[in-house]
């Protein structure tokens, strides 16, 4: 996809939990703030709360269990099939608990991004507010990214900085830092949509900001 031209986005989101991020998007889809439409919500948890949340608003939503295939490759594979049919721009990854192959990769090649509870490069993987409290940092925050095989280390499109407090707790830290992943996964989201953003190798960059972000 070429990103410094303006598109209205078909998103597809991929969710294995409660979905918060998947209803913000949405949300500011609804108040006019992001040029796109979520077309389909995927999971790989028959049980998933987003997969409620998506049917409630009239989105199609599928679960595609990775149990019921023998490898990851064969997985994705079906994944790409089910995502196929939606013309899909954007493969958004929100609370998606999966590491991601060549399969899905190589079929949305640098049109998959994600969001990341922690300021990368620090404190990739599970649990990054624990690894922050662990660490003594005195700010953590959030980071929406491009995919690539590796574990959270795909170029950094935006990121927002939150105060570690001397009193917080992992739960405590990452409410503040949830708040921040709402209002910046759009942003970016949005930067996309406008054709703002140009990358080059591990930058990305705004290249046109006359539509701005919403």
């Amino acid at each position: 996809m070429n990103m410094t031209k303006a598109k209205h986005l078909r998103l597809a989101v991929l969710a294995s939990g409660r979905g918060s991020n998947f209803l913000a998007i949405q949300k500011a889809i609804d108040e006019g703030k992001l040029d796109a439409e979520i077309c389909i919500l995927l999971s790989d948890k028959e049980d998933a709360p987003a997969l409620d949340k998506a049917k409630q608003l009239g989105i199609p939503a599928v679960s595609v269990l990775p149990r019921s295939f023998y490898n990851k490759e064969a997985y994705e594979k079906e994944v790409v099939h089910q995502l196929a049919s939606y013309d899909i721009d954007i493969v958004v990854l929100a609370g998606y608990m999966r590491l991601l192959s060549h399969v899905l990769l190589e079929a949305y090649k640098m049109r998959v991004v994600n969001i990341h509870p922690a300021l990368l490069p620090s404190f990739t993987g599970l649990h990054a507010q624990r690894q922050a409290l662990e660490y003594g940092v005195k700010y953590s925050g959030c980071t929406v990214h491009f995919i690539d095989e590796g574990m959270d280390t795909g170029p950094i499109i935006l990121q927002a900085v939150v105060p570690v407090l001397d009193e917080d707790t992992e739960d405590t830290l990452t409410d503040r830092i949830l708040a921040e992943e709402h209002r910046i996964y759009k942003e970016a989201l949005q930067l996309i949509a406008s054709g703002c953003m140009k990358v080059d190798g591990r930058r990305v960059m705004i290249v046109n900001d006359e539509q701005g972000v919403k």
